[in-house]
């Protein structure tokens, strides 16, 4: 005669009642954190990328016309505001080795679940051309 595991529901089997629906619960909850906190800094990380690409334009469009560093400083100052960059960002441009080069940092608080995190943007684009009359 076979025993069946199902003849005795006070057994075994009862103390894994529950179970499933704690790792259930466990996984949704760090799901809900892994969403929350992605959806708290890739848009920061983003425009970043985004604001880079936007300063990179600036010094290839101000090489290939001829503009000088305060120009192309002037434009991506303009430029904060579309792109979610604090308004007191540290905006540099000069030409070094013929090319014009621009720096900008600055330091945006990202709120997380239980922290925050400091996103630090300290990026130095190059010109693709060489300056030739703006110094």
């Amino acid at each position: 005669m076979k025993k069946s595991r199902m003849s005795h529901p006070g057994g075994a089997r009862a103390r894994e009642r529950g179970g499933a629906r704690l790792k259930f619960l466990l996984v949704l909850a760090v799901i809900a954190a892994a969403l929350y906190v992605g959806g708290q800094y890739v848009p920061i990380a983003y425009h970043a990328r985004v604001f880079e690409s936007f300063m990179q334009d600036t010094v290839n469009n101000a090489s290939l016309t001829d503009k000088n560093p305060a120009w192309a400083e002037e434009q991506i100052r303009r430029g904060l505001e579309d792109h979610g960059v604090p308004e007191d960002a540290e905006i540099k441009a000069v030409v070094n080795d013929t090319r014009l080069e621009a720096t900008v940092r600055y330091t945006e608080t990202v709120s997380l679940l239980f922290t925050d995190y400091e996103y630090d943007f300290d990026k130095t684009v190059r010109s693709t051309t060489a300056v030739t009359g703006a110094k």
